[in-house]
């Protein structure tokens, strides 16, 4: 998925259409999973991130993220801009850090993701210079996010801000996922006892609405905690990201996770909805989700509205008039970055352990 003349990563490879004999074919660019990949590839030798990025190395690519964040308008871009160039250590993170600086996420509206990766970017253990005064504004603003009663982010901060009026109670997973990960490098970063009962009361609610086969849900009623619409189910949640933020609060706030990162990559060797696996090996790649027969992303926009009448109401009738059968057949490069990221991390922090133990179980 890397594109040697841009120096990035496309955006998505997407299946040819069967029957008609069309190619695979690589889609677009993008700046933020060029940076999660490098994220990934800083735990790797250095041989293995050359064969990757086609003989440059991981401080090459990320010269070139560094340029283009000082005139970025995306703050994500900058905020994982950041983070991996501190971990890779690289000289210009100083800058990066500058131009974090002249967003001033703690102050303005943005996406509750967003804020994640910013304090990610500064809390995660790394080297070069930080901004402990920056973090622990993000943190604050970050901690303002979540919800007293269902224990979940909402999707913009501060609350109430950004989004379209009539779905503000909704989140995604997302916005339990980085949250969770970026509050528990914080809380081990500063002993932060606030931010490790934020990380130990999302993720009590995280695991307690998984799915019955260990599917992770997409989106959620911030009031409430209840699952709004369940559809689509992402690969990536189940391998990588849902067992990404359930690892760094294990690791950094004890909370037990075996059981839930278990049942997470299980599904992903067989999703009962599909009768099958989203793990092609005869085209080498994993596909991005199971999703509803539906025109656009219809059932969430009614089960929005829906809800947003009232909490407690939904609109059951969607599973047999667009029920979850279809695969999306479109993958992106920040899935594979974040597999490797988590489990590299993973297998430093438990050798032989728990990664190891729930890969096991989860063979088909």
């Amino acid at each position: 998925m890397y594109l040697s003349e841009q120096c990035l990563f496309a955006f998505r490879l997407c299946r040819g259409k069967e029957g008609r004999g069309d190619q695979d074919k690589l889609e677009g660019v993008s700046w933020r999973y060029t940076a999660i990949v490098l994220l990934a590839l800083a735990d790797e030798g250095p041989e293995v991130a050359k064969e990757v990025l086609h003989g440059r190395t991981c401080a090459e690519v990320c010269d070139r993220l560094i340029m283009h964040a000082w005139d970025s308008k995306d703050l994500g871009e900058v905020a994982l801009t950041l983070w991996a160039a501190r971990k890779l250590g690289h000289a210009g993170a100083r800058g990066v850090l500058e131009r974090l600086r002249q967003w001033e996420p703690h102050h303005i509206p943005c996406p509750t993701v967003e804020l994640a990766w910013a304090l990610a970017a500064l809390a995660t253990p790394a080297g070069g210079e930080a901004d402990s005064s920056l973090a622990n504004a993000i943190a604050a603003r970050l901690l303002g996010s979540q919800s007293t009663s269902s224990g979940l982010f909402s999707h913009w901060t501060p609350r109430g801000q950004g989004g379209s009026s009539w779905r503000r109670h909704v989140c995604c997973f997302a916005d339990m996922v980085y949250p969770i990960l970026a509050l528990s490098h914080y809380h081990r970063l500063t002993g932060s006892a606030q931010a490790k009962e934020a990380v130990r009361r999302c993720v009590d609610r995280m695991c307690g609405s998984q799915g019955p086969a260990g599917q992770w849900w997409w989106h959620y009623d911030v009031r409430t905690g209840h699952v709004i619409e369940p559809y689509p189910v992402y690969a990536v949640h189940q391998d990588a990201m849902g067992p990404m933020a359930l690892l760094a609060a294990h690791d950094c706030c004890d909370v037990h996770v075996d059981a839930a990162i278990r049942k997470s990559v299980a599904w992903l060797a067989y999703a009962p909805e599909i009768e099958t696996s989203l793990v092609d090996s005869s085209a080498d790649v994993i596909w991005r989700k199971v999703c509803r027969r539906e025109p656009g992303k219809l059932s969430r926009g009614i089960q929005a509205l829906v809800s947003g009448a009232h909490s407690g109401l939904r609109a059951p009738w969607l599973d047999s008039l667009f029920p979850p059968c279809g695969v999306d057949y479109e993958s992106r490069p920040y899935h594979m970055g974040w597999i490797l990221y988590t489990w590299k991390q993973s297998v430093m922090s438990h050798p032989g352990g728990l990664p190891s133990q729930a890969m096991r179980h989860a063979q088909p």
